[in-house]
């Protein structure tokens, strides 16, 4: 299976920090005729996302998985499924005991992709990452992935020679 491993905020959708309602959600420039244009191309669709806001008590869990059913189902409803979604609470600073922890699936950790590796039948050497911040791009790169997207979301991007600069996903599935 060759997968199309994509950050949430800033690649599905807008930028909003913290996000975690539904009414902030808003979907980035053509994603959803990007989303199609993958699954047209052979990509099954992961979502890899750090989430500390649940870490530092600005959302629960609950809100969290609201807001990923959310657009889990709209997505669905324009037949665009998402094949699986793997997110780290977990954040130094939290302010929760239970996520404020190291761990290895916090992003630039590449813990979230060799679980979705292990957990599915996943050809590396086929699949990529659209992310929006040079963590994405560690996590990805640690975890052999080398097909590797940057989009500009507000982030400050470094010209990093692993990755292709694209202005959004849209522009990322005309080019693979």
């Amino acid at each position: 299976m060759k997968v199309a491993f994509l950050d949430r905020d800033g690649v599905i959708n807008t930028e909003v920090n913290y996000l975690h309602r539904i009414r902030d959600f808003e979907y980035t420039y053509k994603c959803k005729d990007a989303l199609l244009q993958l699954i047209k191309k052979g990509f099954k669709l992961m979502i890899v996302t750090n989430q500390a806001g649940i870490a530092k008590g600005i959302f629960t869990e609950e809100e969290y998985f609201k807001l990923t059913d959310f657009y889990m189902q709209d997505l669905f409803k324009d037949n665009i499924p998402i094949h699986d979604v793997f997110y780290c609470p977990h954040h130094l600073d939290g302010v929760l005991k239970f996520f404020s922890k190291e761990c290895d699936c916090r992003k630039p950790k590449p813990g979230m992709f060799i679980d979705a590796i292990k957990k599915h039948n996943i050809d590396i050497k086929s699949s990529i990452m659209v992310g929006d911040k040079i963590s994405d791009i560690d996590a990805a790169s640690s975890a052999g992935i080398r097909n590797l997207f940057l989009v500009e979301s507000g982030h400050p991007i470094d010209m990093d020679n692993r990755a292709t600069v694209c202005k959004n996903l849209y522009e990322v599935s005309n080019l693979i």
